[in-house]
């Protein structure tokens, strides 16, 4: 084991020395990312963090997370001050674009304000996950949930691209987090009725 310490450690002094192009060096970088997260076998995509160009990640057509002038400038200053903390979270569409999951305002952030890109070189830290366009809307609005940032009109939107895609009610609740008397609350304060049929959720409402 000591050996195998010493020789990654003699490849990465190599490396540090024959290379001194950016777009070398994140080729490598992110080899060994996915190198790595094979070789610990651990199933969770923060451990494979992967440089993208900053220009090839777009943002999606759903998002419903709103950020309040005051804390986008506390997000701004946060990054400028902490640096980046969390990778953006992306997924591939059927063009092979890399869409936005979790992370538009971060990105959004990094790609207006010049030092930022320019201390990321213009890349940015991503991860993936391997999801169809109607399974990446549920995991942007958990993502989003999740710190209590959603809109009820928007999320109400969500819900109606989901049904779009013949999800059952059940499903959908199951997997934004909500139970079957939030979704019913949620039709009734945004109109949702014609996408819900009564006799469903009578039962969960008395």
């Amino acid at each position: 084991m000591k050996n195998s310490l010493y020789k990654i450690s003699d490849l990465f002094d190599n490396l540090a020395l024959e290379t001194s192009n950016i777009e070398e060096k994140v080729i490598i970088y992110n080899d060994i990312s996915s190198r790595l997260y094979h070789f610990l076998g651990f199933p969770h995509p923060v451990l494979n963090v992967q440089l993208m160009p900053l220009n090839n990640i777009k943002a999606n057509d759903y998002n419903p997370n709103v950020v309040a002038r005051p804390e986008y400038k506390l997000l701004k200053h946060s990054i400028i001050s902490d640096g980046l903390t969390l990778p953006i979270v992306v997924g591939k569409n059927v063009n092979n674009e890399s869409i936005i999951i979790d992370g538009f305002h971060r990105t959004k952030i990094i790609k207006e304000t010049a030092e930022i890109k320019s201390s990321l070189h213009y890349y940015i830290p991503t991860v993936s996950l391997d999801k169809k366009y109607e399974d990446r809307i549920a995991s942007t609005v958990r993502h989003n949930a999740a710190r209590g940032i959603h809109q009820v009109e928007l999320t109400s939107e969500l819900i109606r691209k989901l049904k779009d895609f013949n999800w059952e009610d059940e499903i959908i609740a199951k997997e934004i987090g909500m139970d079957m008397d939030e979704i019913l609350r949620l039709k009734q304060i945004t109109g949702l009725a014609e996408i819900f049929s009564i006799n469903e959720f009578s039962n969960a409402w008395e």
